[in-house]
C-alpha cells in the first residue's frame, strides 16, 4: 500500500511539473516589448495544402531587440507567411523585402503593459488551479487507502507531504510571475 501512495505523490509531482512547464511556455508567448522568436511559435503556415508551424518552413530569429526576422526556405512562401501572421492576430505587421519577412515589435504603452500583467496573473492562476487539482487527486487516493487499511497517522503524514509539495509549487508559480511582471513593466 505504501508503494501505491508513493506512486500517487509521484504522479502529482509530475503533473505539477507539467503545469509549471505549461505556464512557462505560455508566458514565453506574452509580449514584453522585446522581440522574441517564441512570439510566432503558434503561427501556422499553409505549406502546399498542409498547415505547418512557421519554424518548420523558415528560420525565425531576432535581428535586434525590436525586430523578428523570418527567412523562409522557399521564397514562394513569403506571401503565405505574411497571410498567416495577419490571421494569427499578433498585433504585428509583416514587412517583406523579397528575401525575408520582418516583424517590428512596437514598444508597449503603460496601459498595454498593465493588461499584459493581468493576463500573466490569469495564466498563473490557471497553473495554480491545475496544481491544486493534482493535489486533490493525491489526497483522494490517500484517503481511499486509509479506508482500505493503511495506517491513519501515516496517511495524515502523506497528506501533509502532498500539501507541502503543493505549497512549494505555488511559491514557484509566484516567483515566475514576479519575474515576468518585472520584465513586462521594464521600459
Amino acid at each position: 500500500m505504501q508503494a501505491e501512495i508513493d506512486s500517487l505523490l509521484n504522479q502529482a509531482k509530475a503533473g505539477m511539473d507539467k503545469a509549471l512547464a505549461r505556464l512557462s511556455d505560455e508566458l514565453n508567448n506574452v509580449r514584453t516589448g522585446k522581440a522574441s522568436p517564441q512570439m510566432v511559435n503558434g503561427v501556422m503556415v499553409d505549406y502546399y495544402g498542409t498547415m505547418t508551424p512557421i519554424s518548420q518552413v523558415a528560420n525565425v530569429g531576432t535581428a535586434d531587440a525590436r525586430t523578428i526576422t523570418i527567412q523562409p526556405w522557399e521564397k514562394s512562401l513569403i506571401p503565405a507567411i505574411e497571410k498567416s501572421i495577419f490571421e494569427a492576430n499578433l498585433g504585428l505587421t509583416p514587412q517583406n523585402d523579397g528575401e525575408m519577412v520582418r516583424l517590428i515589435v512596437p514598444p508597449l504603452t503603460e496601459d498595454r503593459r498593465k493588461d499584459m500583467v493581468k493576463r500573466t496573473k490569469a495564466l498563473g492562476e490557471d497553473a495554480k488551479v491545475a496544481i491544486r487539482n493534482f493535489r486533490q487527486k493525491a489526497m483522494d487516493g490517500i484517503k481511499k487507502s486509509v479506508k482500505n487499511g493503511y495506517p491513519e497517522d501515516a496517511g495524515k503524514k502523506m497528506e501533509h507531504n502532498a500539501q507541502e509539495m503543493t505549497n512549494a509549487f505555488g511559491k514557484r508559480v509566484d516567483e515566475i510571475l514576479g519575474a515576468k511582471e518585472k520584465e513586462i513593466m521594464k521600459v
